[in-house]
This record gives structure tokens, sequence and C-alpha cells, in this order.
């Protein structure tokens, strides 16, 4: 009896022991979140309920699993399996802890802050130190498993022996991801692009979405995904359109004839800009630029807050204002002349005149 009971009792109460202290610390986080709403601190703690029960549990277990004497045969494997799951389930519980403490110092900074840049600047590098810090605890988790067993603990003296060699093949080998790392702190911290950031690369636009350690994705206007090696940004020019401030001008073409009403134009681009939502009313302009045999070339000028609403303007512009000379001015439109040119004094052909013109051999005499 005495040996049915003992393990019942060891493991069961090491069982309900993690179960009661898990409730009792979530109580006290939920009771903390609820008093202090300004911080997303004890909130963020308690989506670590899992990997603290699994320490709890694991802990507990294996300090207690001596006494219950089940499976003496297996002490060893059951020990170090429960070693194992209790290293691992330590570092999760850190990398949880860690990404609460830094989630929360990014809320209270970006609340404090109202620049926008600013703003992205800290969490592009708050990203990338979770991930850091989430890479350092794996790495030293996987080794302190790999000391528990005799043989690792032996192979250590050799494996520090032959770690330069080991380091300059493995430099050798990882040669392009270690350059990709570097390149994403320089990235985090240099503040040459950040999440949010509007960019043009490689002729294409579009919304920097995430960035890693090795890699960086740009979210497209079409709604596509470009992911790039963070390198590419420390190695080759790109456009950066959020760098210092979000403000942009526009430009917007058109090509009329050389009877448009240009001086009109200009007063309708103030009308069409003042019902224009996205404009910022810093300032607008529309010079003629260029001139052609059939044609002459006007370009306006707009601003606008970021490269969003410069993009509203333009369009909305450009469709107006052709609209307008559509209805009011017809004239200005470009034409292409398909007539035959007609001297003065000329008469009509014998065929109506639909395709030639004879001339007064008197006139033309003359």
């Amino acid at each position: 009896m005495e040996n049915v009971l003992r393990p019942l009792i060891v493991i069961g109460g090491s069982v309900v022991l993690t179960l009661l202290i898990g409730w009792g610390t979530d109580r006290l986080l939920s009771k903390a979140d609820r008093r202090h709403s300004e911080t997303p601190l004890w909130g963020l703690l308690r989506r670590g309920r899992i990997p603290y029960h699994l320490v709890l549990c694991a802990a507990l277990l294996r300090g207690s699993y001596d006494s219950a004497k089940v499976l003496e045969a297996h002490r060893v494997g059951i020990g170090r399996t429960l070693t194992l799951v209790l290293i691992g389930s330590a570092a999760w519980l850190v990398i949880r802890i860690a990404a609460a403490v830094v989630e929360t110092t990014y809320t209270r900074y970006a609340r404090a802050h109202h620049d926008a840049a600013r703003v992205r600047r800290v969490r592009t590098q708050v990203t990338l130190i979770t991930r850091v810090v989430a890479a350092v605890v794996g790495v030293v988790a996987v080794a302190a498993m790999l000391l528990t067993f005799p043989a690792m603990r032996a192979a250590g003296a050799s494996l520090l022996a032959s770690a330069g060699i080991i380091g300059i093949v493995a430099g050798v080998a990882a040669q392009s991801t270690l350059s990709n790392m570097f390149a994403g702190l320089q990235i985090a911290f240099g503040d040459m692009v950040r999440i949010g950031d509007t960019v043009v690369v490689d002729g294409e636009w579009g919304t920097v979405e995430e960035i890693t350690l090795t890699f960086l994705t740009v979210r497209t206007w079409d709604e596509r995904r470009i992911t790039m090696p963070v390198s590419y940004f420390t190695s080759k020019p790109f456009e950066n359109w959020s760098r210092g401030t979000p403000q942009m001008t526009g430009i917007v073409y058109w090509h009329v004839d050389h009877s448009a009403p240009v001086e009109a134009m200009r007063e309708k681009l103030r009308d069409i800009l003042r019902e224009c939502p996205a404009w910022d009313g810093r300032a607008y302009g529309l010079d003629v630029t260029d001139t052609t045999p059939n044609t002459m070339e006007v370009r306006a000028l707009v601003t606008a807050k970021d490269a969003d609403d410069v993009w509203t303007v333009r369009v909305a512009v450009r469709e107006a204002m052709i609209r307008w000379l559509v209805t009011h001015h017809p004239y200005a439109l470009p034409r292409v002349n398909t007539a035959d040119a007609t001297l003065p004094g000329a008469r009509l052909s014998p065929d109506g005149g639909r395709g030639r013109r004879a001339m007064d051999p008197q006139r033309a005499e003359r």
C-alpha cells in the first residue's frame, strides 16, 4: 500500500501544488493589472502562465522524485528528462518576461512621445532587441542541456582546444549570415530605415513591414511582400520617403495646347486643392515647364503630410483639371491637325474639295 500511496502523494502533490501556486500568482497579477491600468506589464506577464507552470512542476518533481521511489531502474533517465524540461521551460519563461518588460518600455515611450518617426525607430530597435535576447537565451539553454550529459562534459576540453579552428571555419561558411546580422543591428541603431517607413527599392514603392536580424520585408502598394536581405540597405542606395519629416511635394504634369488658359488653370488648381482634404495647405504652384511644336507642358506642385496623401492629391488634381478643361476649355486639349493646308485665295477642286485644292494660276504667278 505504501508503494502505491507514496508515488501518488509525491507526484499528485507536486501537480496540485503547481496549480495552486500558479493560480495564486495569476490572481495577484490580475489584481495588479487592474490597479495599475496605466502600464501593460502585469497583463503581459500573465502570458507566461504556461512556462511558469512547467517550471514549477518540473522543479517540484525533480526535487521530490527520489522520494517517490517509482521506476527506480530508470531513475537517471527520468531525472535527466525532468532537468531538460526544467531548463527549457525556464528559458521560455525568461524570454516571455524579457518580452513583457521590453514591450512595456516601448508602450510608455510611445505614449510620452508624439513624434511618429522617433516612435517607429524605437519600435524597430525594440523588436530586434527582443529577438537578440531570445536567441541568446535559447543558445544558453541548449548549452546547459548539453552539459547535463557526461559525454558532453568530457568532450569540453577537446571542444575548447579546437574552438579557434571551428570559429574560423564557421566564420568563412557563415560570412553572408553574419554580415546580414551585423547589418540588421546597424539598421536598428543607425536609424537608416524603420518599421512603417515608406521606401522605394528596385523601383518598387512600399512600406517596411518587418525587420529582423537577417531580412527585411516591404509591403508594396498592391499588397505584395518583398523580402530582402538587410545587407541590401547598407550596401546599395534606396529612397526613404519617411526619413526626417514625412511631408512631401508631389508633381502633376499636363500636355495642353498652346492656347490653354494658364492663368485660369492656376486659379482652378487653387480651387481644387481647397476642396481636397489630403492637401496640407503648405504650398502649391503651376508653371509652364516645356514646349513642343504641338503642345506645351504644364507642371503643378502640390504638398501633403506624407506619401499616401501626396498620391491622393496628385490623382485628384490630375482628374479634376482634365475634367474642367474638357468642360470649359476644350480647345486647350492637345490637338492633331489632320486637314490639308489651304493657302489664301485657293479655290475648291472639281472633286468638291475633299482632298486637293487648286490655285488660281495668275495668283500663283504673283
